[in-house]
Formats: C-alpha cells, sequence, structure tokens
C-alpha cells in the first residue's frame, strides 16, 4: 500500500500509521479505501489490539485533500463518504479495541477517525475540529452522527456549526480526548495503554468492546440483558477458567483466547 502502514509487534498489538506527510496525512479516496483494506486485513488476523495513528508530528491526519474533492460531482462525493463510513465502521464496529494516538493536526477526516477508535490518546500540540460548514459542506465520515455520542449534543453542534479548532486540554475537557502526554509521546503512550489492554483475557475484552457499544444502540434494559448474554457466555471459555483459577491460585493468568 502506498499510503497505509501496518507494524505488527509479537505482544498482540498492531500499529496502523497513516503516511502521507508532504499532505499533512490528508485523506483522499485512496487512503481511506487502504485505511479500510488494512483493517479488514488486522481482523482477520486478529491482533488484541489496534494502535492508530499519523507519521511524523506535525499531523495525525489533517482532513480529507480539499484539492480532491473540489473537482467531485455528487455522485463521486457519496461515494467518498460511503467508503470513509465502511472504514469507520471497522474501527468503531470492530471486535478489537482501538486507540489513536493523536498528534499534530486532527481535523474533519483525521477527528473523524479519532472519535471512530474506542480510547484517544492526544499529544499536547493535537488540534481537533471540524472545519467543513467553511468549505460549504458538512462532516461526512461520521462526525455528525458519533459526535453527539461523544461529547454530547449541545457541544457538537457548537463545534460542527462554528467549525472552531479546539487545542488537546479542551478536547480532554468535553470527553474527546481520554489522556494528554508531552509532543512525541502519543504513540509511545498509546502502546503501554495497548499492553495493559492486551495483557487481560481477550476474548473477554472484545465482548465488553460489544457490550459497551451496545449501550448507544437501545434502551438500558435491553442492554443488561445483552450484557448478562455475553458474562455467560463468557463461562464457557478457557480463559475464564484460566482467569479465575489463577487469581485463586496468586499467580498470573496465562490466557489463550479462547
Amino acid at each position: 500500500m502506498d499510503y497505509v502502514k501496518l507494524e505488527r509487534g509479537d505482544d498482540g498489538v498492531a500499529v496502523l500509521t497513516i503516511d502521507r506527510q508532504e499532505k499533512l496525512n490528508a485523506l483522499d479516496p485512496q487512503v481511506v479505501e487502504e485505511i479500510g483494506q488494512s483493517l479488514l486485513e488486522l481482523e482477520s488476523e486478529g491482533p488484541r489490539v489496534i494502535i492508530v495513528t499519523g507519521a511524523g508530528e506535525k499531523s495525525f491526519v489533517a482532513g480529507a485533500d480539499i484539492a480532491a474533492m473540489s473537482t467531485m460531482d455528487p455522485l463521486e462525493a457519496k461515494r467518498f463518504a460511503e467508503i470513509g463510513h465502511a472504514a469507520m465502521a471497522l474501527l468503531d464496529k470492530s471486535p478489537i479495541p482501538t486507540i489513536a494516538a493523536v498528534n499534530g493536526f486532527a481535523l474533519g477526516g483525521g477527528c473523524e477517525i479519532a472519535i471512530a477508535c474506542d480510547i484517544r490518546i492526544a499529544a499536547e500540540n493535537a488540534l481537533f475540529g471540524f472545519p467543513e460548514v467553511g468549505l460549504g459542506i458538512l462532516p461526512g465520515m461520521g462526525g455528525t452522527q458519533r459526535l453527539p455520542r461523544l461529547v454530547g449534543p449541545a457541544i457538537a453542534k457548537e463545534l460542527i456549526f462554528t467549525g472552531r479548532r479546539i487545542k488537546a486540554e479542551e478536547a480532554r475537557m468535553i470527553g474527546l480526548v481520554n489522556h494528554i502526554v508531552p509532543q512525541g509521546e502519543a504513540l509511545k503512550a498509546a502502546k503501554e495503554m495497548a499492553a495493559e489492554i492486551a495483557a487481560n483475557g481477550p476474548v473477554a475484552v472484545r465482548h465488553a468492546k460489544a457490550a459497551a457499544n451496545r449501550a448507544l444502540d437501545v434502551d438500558l434494559i435491553s442492554g443488561l440483558e445483552y450484557e448478562a448474554d455475553q458474562f455467560a457466555l463468557l463461562f464457557a471459555t478457557e480463559d475464564a477458567s484460566e482467569g479465575m483459577g489463577a487469581f485463586v491460585e496468586r499467580r498470573k493468568a496465562e490466557f489463550k483466547g479462547r
């Protein structure tokens, strides 16, 4: 692939890097398709955690490639949005936990990639925002749908309607970012968190992600029923026997992912 690089670690942590530094890692249809293809590849391999980041310290993803978008007709724009939605769904709905390591600009499509991940770790120089309305368009890769669910409708509408950019600290205060780290250390911090996640029972983590995602789409009673089902299913796994047995025996659990 030309713009997406994959690194697979022995610890079960995979890193997907968007590398188009001459364009501040901006998205055009090819880049978005490569992101989707890479995520499908990783999902078939089954790492325990996926980290998404941008190459260099200036930009996570600066947004969409405006020059490429400016020549699109409505059908081409619809196709661009559709491949974007498909790629973001692979982050959001994947059974594998995902962490965004955000360095520099995370604007427009870049912010949409970040909020499609489960967890966001930002360098102190990170800058977030949805500038689309200033271009006469709107966020087209899930921003209008995921941002209200993440930070609440009032704050989401303010950010989308004004196109205002916010720094990492404000992003953390509104719940857009989980943690802030010094410039240049977002990927390191993401790998440290990924190692914490990967040390746990992988089947349990995947079912926990499914249950947490379910909470966004159903009422409380339905969500609790789903949680109870997932809780019960895990008692049929080898990992559950190993985890609870290790606790009782006061030793470290050796999870096999089954």
